[in-house]
């Protein structure tokens, strides 16, 4: 629960604040003066401080330039007047969130609470990454934050020693060879070579070849005897990068060999021993391409002793962030300070779908770096895609703009307000014990114009 502290010489504003506030679920604390708020700051921590500027003998500015020196990470609201908005703007450059004029509208206060509290989330986040990404749990350059990937790193550890074949699951993106290349660093077989293949970007009598070699004249241009990954790999570790699209010929090939640990290259008669072990992975279901006849069964349990899924990126927003600040510090020479992310950048790469996963947020970072200035990933320097994707979809539970809760998407604006404001409206009024005329008063409106904006039924009791 976010704690607020109001600071206001007028008792009618700090309890009308208060009710609204503990209406939304804030834990609030109030303060009559800048004294008081003062002996407030100073023993206990709150994420956002709301204070009225004209106050004495401490007033509101002196209160920012104390937070601003010795409570960095609390957001601060000003309070003012009309006539005094210039001085709520000088506040801003001295480093307020934002200020709401009185008498203030409740829904322009209550977004602007709620913006100046997650930027302040952002923002301690944002400090936060580089010594987050010290501590956290890391497999090579695998960023594992999320509980699924975890997990991985788990089964990495447990595979790796051993000898077993391994097939690994993910969407295209997800980082499969990585998972191949980490178990195979960690194993014993770590100073061989590590060779991949990919099953898809080769025609049949190239892939066949390029797995198992050749001999001379075994085909047009054949013109000497030529190693196959198996052979060329020794003791290392073959990677069969989606093994999905392998010709249903050459897998009864790769079965021998995983059974007998021997190859026979293209126009050969002699079987020769290998010793390479097997990683493979797909991006489609290896089950469904053999209910359709495309995959032999004998193979898949050959291949599937172990099973490793990579969830899609979109299913670990935890990595999200991590991942991008780990890109950024791959992609800066080493000495020179790798930039920030601004606080609106990290709401963006979270809320993004990353169809293209991993590496599709690795490529929008380095397009990002091709273009920030002054140290800083700022939304503008982001691939144009992402930004009106974002737009348009806006987060998960809420309108494009972030802040009004989905039950309100498909409403129109204006209704919404009235909502809100006949909601405060309630409240004031049952703050003054039924006292509309009072109530009206608090809200420096006329008794005719708080009847005109009451529903009807509650404008008669």
């Amino acid at each position: 629960m976010y704690r607020i502290l109001l600071v206001d010489n007028e008792a009618t504003i700090l309890s009308v604040l208060h009710t609204l506030l503990k209406a939304e679920n804030y834990d609030v604390k109030c303060a009559k003066s800048g004294k008081e708020a003062l002996e407030f700051l100073e023993i206990e921590v709150f994420d956002l401080m709301i204070s009225d500027i004209r106050m004495t003998p401490i007033g509101g500015m002196e209160l920012l330039n104390w937070a601003r020196a010795n409570r960095t990470d609390m957001s601060v609201i000003m309070l003012t007047a009309y006539g005094t908005v210039e001085t709520a703007i000088e506040a801003m450059k001295q480093g307020a969130f934002d200020y709401v004029t009185k008498p203030f509208k409740v829904d322009e206060l209550l977004i602007t609470i709620r913006r100046a509290l997650e930027y302040k989330e952002a923002l301690a986040e944002n400090q936060n990454l580089k010594s987050r990404l010290k501590t956290q749990y890391r497999f090579d350059n695998i960023v594992a934050e999320s509980p699924s990937m975890r997990a991985v790193c788990e089964m990495i550890e447990r595979v790796a020693p051993t000898d077993t074949t391994v097939l690994i699951y993910g969407e295209s993106g997800t980082g499969k060879e990585l998972v191949a290349k980490a178990i195979h660093a960690h194993s014993r077989r770590k100073s061989m070579k590590f060779l991949a293949v990919n099953c898809a970007a080769l025609p049949e009598p190239l892939l066949e070849s390029e797995m198992f070699g050749y001999v001379k004249g075994a085909f047009t241009g054949a013109i000497c005897t030529r190693k196959g990954l198996f052979e060329a790999a020794g003791d290392g570790t073959i990677f069969l990068d989606e093994i999905g699209s392998m010709p249903l010929a050459i897998q009864s090939k790769l079965l021998r060999v995983l059974q007998e640990k021997e190859i026979r290259r293209v126009g050969g008669n002699e079987n020769i021993p290998v010793q390479a072990r097997v990683l493979a992975a797909t991006n489609s279901p290896l089950e469904q391409l053999m209910k359709q006849g495309l995959f032999r069964e004998d193979l898949y349990y050959r291949l599937s002793v172990i099973n490793i899924t990579i969830e899609p990126i979109r299913n670990r927003p935890e990595d999200i962030i991590p991942l991008a600040c780990h890109v950024l510090r791959a992609e800066i020479p080493q000495g020179r300070e790798p930039p920030e992310l601004d606080p609106a950048v990290i709401d963006i790469l979270r809320n993004y779908s990353w169809p293209g996963n991993v590496r599709e947020l690795e490529n929008a970072i380095k397009h990002a770096l091709t273009f920030a200035h002054d140290n800083i990933i700022t939304p503008d320097v982001l691939p144009p895609r992402i930004l009106e994707t974002v737009k348009l979809q806006g987060p998960a539970g809420t309108s494009p703009s972030g802040n009004i809760p989905t039950g309100h998407q498909f409403e129109s604006l204006k209704a919404f307000l009235q909502k809100k404001e006949t909601d405060y409206l309630k409240q004031v009024i049952a703050m003054y014990g039924g006292d509309k005329e009072k109530a009206a008063s608090s809200l420096k409106i006329s008794l005719a114009t708080l009847y005109r904006k009451l529903p009807r039924e509650e404008a008669g009791t």
